[in-house]
């Protein structure tokens, strides 16, 4: 049986972020720590080796396959930030057309610096991402 890689674990938030190798990105991720966590009203845990979550829920697919995910999420990358927030809501998109300089993937949406986007617009995602998945899956 299929066992999901990425789960929640007890490795530190903060020793993560520390190994941040640019300074500019510890700094954005300290950020985006403070941001996510003031607004998802969550703590922040370590989901996998990289990514950090707040809050989970528990989906089933038709195909049978389940497991708990963060609620949002994420995850200073080399290259860029990837955020992890909800797709399938149509407002969604609404939100990306003002977010600011982005490339949004099918899960993730990718983040070169925090100066590049709107936070308040990222507030709006992570409250909008939230919204859909609990009414999706509790």
């Amino acid at each position: 049986m299929y066992e999901l890689k990425t789960k929640e674990n007890d490795r530190s938030v903060i020793e993560f972020i520390e190994s941040v190798e640019s300074e500019k990105k510890r700094e954005d991720a300290y950020r985006l720590l403070d941001l996510f966590t003031e607004t998802s009203g969550y703590e922040a845990k370590m989901w996998g080796p990289s990514i950090i979550g707040f809050g989970s829920y528990h989906y089933k697919y038709d195909s049978g396959h389940e497991g708990d995910a963060p609620l949002v999420g994420f995850s200073p990358r080399k290259a860029r930030f990837s955020l992890y927030l909800a797709t399938g809501d149509t407002k969604r998109d609404e939100l990306l057309g003002k977010l600011g300089k982005h490339k949004a993937g099918k899960a993730c949406i990718y983040v070169n610096k925090l100066q590049d986007i709107d936070t308040d617009v990222l507030k709006q995602l992570i409250n909008q991402s939230i919204d859909f998945l609990k009414e999706r899956y509790e």
